[in-house]
Order: C-alpha cells, then sequence, then structure tokens
C-alpha cells in the first residue's frame, strides 16, 4: 500500500522541482521519486573498497583496463623536472 511522505521546502525551490518535473512530462510526486531512486541507484554502484579482496578486485580490474607497462619512477621524474625547468609539459 502507497504511503505519502512529506517534506518541507520553500516555495522558490518547491516550484523549481515542479518546473523541472514538468519539462520532463512527469508529476512532482513522479520526479521526487525518480530522484531519489536515482541518488540510490548512484551509491549502490559506487565500488567499494572496504575489504582486501575488493582492493584486490579494483587493482585487477586496472591492470586489465590498462596496456603497455608503466614507466620507471625515474622517467616520470625526468618529465616532471623537464616540465618545471621549461614552465609547461609535453603535448
Amino acid at each position: 500500500m502507497p504511503r505519502r511522505i512529506h517534506i518541507v521546502v520553500d516555495d522558490a525551490e518547491k516550484e523549481r522541482f515542479r518546473r523541472r518535473a514538468a519539462r520532463e512530462g512527469k508529476t512532482l510526486s513522479q520526479w521526487l521519486r525518480d530522484a531519489a531512486r536515482e541518488k540510490l541507484a548512484a551509491e549502490e554502484a559506487r565500488v567499494r573498497l572496504d575489504s582486501r579482496a575488493a582492493l584486490e578486485e579494483f587493482f585487477r580490474a586496472c591492470d586489465a583496463h590498462e596496456r603497455g607497462k608503466e614507466p620507471d619512477w625515474s622517467v616520470h621524474r625526468r618529465a616532471i623536472e623537464e616540465s618545471i625547468r621549461s614552465g609547461g609539459s609535453a603535448a
């Protein structure tokens, strides 16, 4: 059974929400429900690195995504120092 939720917003904010909902062809209630669901989905989709296994899986996915081999630190450092000397970065 559907239940009502009352939220407190000022008149200007309510009108902004209502106009946005109308542009999307929705009622204010539909638009607010969709916005809340989108926020929940975005939070659930975030990668959580809260365990060693999750962290290892994250690095495996990163390694699979990248191509080639990362240069040694000395190569990075030379590029940084050259950039500092020249006042710019390589294009």
